[in-house]
């Protein structure tokens, strides 16, 4: 399965005015698909309770996911949308950009007997990634890991955010 989301992401792999463009994947039903399970059958006997997804794609991606593994989804908001109930807030550090997220997350979503998983389409400094496991674990959760479509992360926030992923930048066609 793996090596089918590997192809089926490449294959599908675009840069448009010097910006990556992830979103034909979810055109294509096959590789959306395969994507949805290679993100997810790297954790699958990983003892997963709670899927979290980032807005936007991390949205899509993570509820997908969360269906494929047969648990809940827990969306983590970005700057102003509508979140109701208690939440608990963190500003991201520095992203590629330089750009700093505030990240938001319903405190009751995640309790002291989820494992949870992150999923989204990329991590480049995954500043957005510490963010959300320091919220997960203040909420008493534990944290399972990242999976994502392109990795382009350091080693060592690899191995510190438990992060697998599809393909890494590296692979990806010349911009």
């Amino acid at each position: 399965m793996m090596s089918d989301a590997r192809g089926l992401a490449l294959e599908h792999f675009r840069w448009i005015g010097g910006h990556a463009d992830v979103w034909q994947i979810f055109r294509d039903p096959g590789a959306l698909a395969a994507v949805v399970g290679g993100l997810a059958g790297s954790f699958r006997d990983d003892g997963v309770t709670a899927v979290c997804g980032i807005e936007s794609r991390g949205f899509l991606l993570g509820a997908a996911v969360a269906v494929e593994l047969g648990v809940g989804f827990v969306a983590v908001r970005k700057g102003e949308g509508i979140l109701p109930g208690e939440k608990l807030t963190r500003r991201s550090p520095p992203d590629y950009r330089g750009t700093r997220q505030e990240l938001r997350l319903q405190r009751a979503a995640v309790g002291p007997e989820d494992r949870v998983l992150l999923v989204d389409d990329w991590i480049e400094t995954g500043s957005q990634a510490s963010a959300v496991r320091s919220m997960v674990e203040q909420c008493g959760g534990h944290w399972a890991g990242c999976t994502v479509i392109v990795d382009q992360t350091t080693p060592a926030h690899r191995a510190d955010l438990g992060v697998r992923s599809i393909i890494t930048a590296a692979e990806l066609p010349a911009l």
